[in-house]
């Protein structure tokens, strides 16, 4: 199979991968929001932080590190796996000694034997890096596709259950083992590798001398991501948090999962060719102009449909989060560009300038902090985007340089989509003044008009890069289906 091959393969999987977990997270997450009240997201919202920067440290960068390195061994492999389970029970006894002093700083007791039992996630988790390292390397999403299916499935019609028979926010957490713990089980009984009764210490070091700069960067953006919900949650309330929770859940849907889709691919792919500057640059290129046309017509799209979508969906007891859904839009629609750019890092073995890059961006944040405590939630949120803007410059001015793209050559490539993409959802925006129709009829009009413009003016135009992606989807998607007839 040749290069292209393998990626539109493991672009296709990575989609149906994440379109099926996205999907089935998307439908229970309605559900579970009407059974559910704000205040219940915002409890969870408050442990986010620490199971975060503790999953940062079991992974301590060694995915990357083994996704980069050429031939991993058997002693690599094994050596990552047991480190992974030594750190992981270590950071689980850590958030069990401290979970009492969490649940005093938010003032929440409950908080104490949530994180308690939320914690055991990640030893769950640790079992499993190796086995999803290599489907990646392999560009092989097929067998996560299927096991992130069954293991959204099982673990939404659990916590739908257990919110309809008034477990509360407890059927949050029970949901998510289930789902780590099917997932694990799965990864085991399908994938071939298995471990070795072997630790090498000097594997550990060569691996963690590229991975320890990915992890102190990682551990800098999990807080800083996170760190605006400890503000909220301390400085303000559960029910506050649990808005901005629900608001972020929605953009990050088209968001982070479009990043995920791409970038699970695009990695591994850019390493296969990294050693020939023309071809990468010309590869590099076609991922951030047709990542960013998706980009920008899904988010700006979900900021122009945000009311009607939260009151059709979830209700009017979250009209609240709407307005920080459609600011968080305006974030959410550069964060594949900046996520590209720092991959772009990785392929060029730079984990010290990635290091940098990130230490930089986030003193820059602090004085946001200080904005949002004394402010408010969304002058905060207008620093975010204040923030991202400075970050993307410094992203692809750095990345750029490796192969000759910089920021201005990377922003003239993706202008002509952000006009489109604005002018359609002006059209779209403006529908919910000039129809006088309820939440749900409403929805369906702008879905129906964003859909039709896109492909009206992308097919008027020639639209570049709106051809590239629908000759994809014509080659490849429709080939498959006739040939399973």
């Amino acid at each position: 199979m040749s290069l292209k091959q393998k990626t539109v393969s493991g672009l296709l999987w990575s989609f149906i991968d994440n379109t099926a977990l996205v999907g089935i997270s998307f439908i229970v997450g309605i559900i579970l929001a009407r059974l559910l009240s704000p205040k219940e997201y915002g409890l969870l919202g408050m442990l986010t932080i620490f199971i975060s920067i503790s999953q940062s440290f079991i992974d301590s960068g060694f995915s990357q590190a083994l996704l980069r390195k050429q031939n991993c061994t058997p002693a690599d492999y094994s050596t990552v796996f047991y480190f992974n389970i030594i750190v992981s029970v270590s950071f689980y006894l850590i958030l069990f000694t401290c979970a009492k002093s969490i649940g005093i700083f938010f003032h929440e007791p409950i908080l104490k034997n949530l994180i308690r039992v939320l914690g055991l996630g990640l030893i769950i988790n640790s079992f499993t890096l190796i086995q999803s390292t290599q489907l990646t390397k392999r560009i092989d999403f097929k067998l996560q596709a299927k096991i992130s299916f069954i293991s959204s499935i099982s673990s939404g019609i659990i916590s739908i259950y257990m919110a309809y028979t008034g477990w509360g926010v407890w059927s949050l957490v029970v949901s998510a083992l289930v789902r780590y713990s099917i997932s694990s089980f799965s990864l085991w009984f399908w994938s071939k590798w298995k471990p070795i009764w072997h630790f090498s210490i000097n594997s550990l070091k060569e691996l963690f001398s590229f991975g320890s700069k990915l992890l102190v960067s990682g551990l800098i953006d999990i807080i800083f991501r996170n760190a605006f919900a400890v503000v909220i949650g301390k400085y303000y309330t559960a029910m506050e948090l649990g808005y901005y929770t629900r608001a972020d859940q929605f953009q990050s849907l088209p968001s982070s999962n479009l990043q995920t889709i791409i970038g699970r691919v695009s990695l591994p792919v850019l390493l296969t060719i990294q050693n020939d500057t023309p071809r990468l640059k010309q590869a590099y290129q076609k991922i951030i102009r047709s990542t960013m046309f998706i980009s920008f017509i899904l988010m700006l799209g979900m900021a122009a449909i945000a009311r009607p979508m939260v009151l059709t969906l979830i209700g009017e007891k979250w009209e609240p989060c709407i307005i920080y859904l459609q600011m968080l839009c305006f974030i959410g629609m550069l964060y594949p560009l900046q996520a590209i750019n720092l991959d772009m890092l990785q392929v060029q073995g730079r984990s010290d300038l990635f290091l940098r890059l990130e230490i930089i961006k986030k003193i820059l944040a602090v004085p946001i902090f200080v904005i949002g405590i004394f402010w408010g939630v969304k002058v905060m949120i207008l620093g975010m985007l204040l923030l991202n803007l400075i970050g993307l410059y410094l992203n692809s001015y750095w990345s750029g340089r490796f192969i000759k793209y910089s920021f201005f050559d990377q922003f003239k490539d993706i202008l002509p989509s952000f006009i489109l993409a604005v002018i359609i959802n002006l059209i779209v925006f403006s529908e919910t003044f000039f129809i006088p129709a309820k939440p749900l009829l409403l929805l369906i009009i702008q879905l129906i008009t964003g859909a039709v413009l896109t492909v009206g003016l992308g097919e008027m135009f020639c639209f570049k890069d709106y051809i590239y992606i629908k000759e994809i989807v014509k080659e490849n998607f429709f080939k498959k289906l006739n040939n399973g007839r």
